[in-house]
């Protein structure tokens, strides 16, 4: 069974991705903000990473660029976040992102992506 990390600061949005995606078979591991994600990514494996871009605490961009520079994890990144700047997509692509979705988003698109990021990364 894949494993993803959620990380969103929205609680309605947190259970209801998470929800829509353990109906689609995978674990889902929940984190409320950045610090709580990067403690969850130190203590267990995951498949995939969806994480939201401001967060308190410590912001997606920041979990992006550690994930990769820190952790030396090399697991797909997904983002979900309610702004479309070309700006803050391109730098979350910089940083190692390997999706971007604009809140609000489909939960059928959200799936659909997720099941291919993790079949590109068999």
């Amino acid at each position: 069974m894949k494993r993803i990390l959620v990380a969103e600061d929205n609680r309605l949005i947190l259970e209801t991705v998470a929800h829509s995606l353990s109906r689609e078979g995978y674990e889902i591991i929940k984190a409320e903000d950045g610090k709580d994600c990067l403690s969850k990514l130190e203590s267990n494996e995951v498949d995939l990473l969806i994480t939201d871009l401001y967060m308190p605490n410590v912001n997606g961009l920041e979990v992006i660029s550690k994930l990769h520079e820190f952790y030396k994890k090399l697991i797909p990144v997904m983002v979900l976040s309610a702004v479309g700047a070309e700006e803050s997509v391109m730098k979350a692509f910089d940083l190692g992102a390997d999706d971007y979705m604009v809140k609000p988003f489909s939960l059928i698109e959200l799936n659909m992506r997720v099941k291919r990021l993790l079949s590109a990364r068999k």
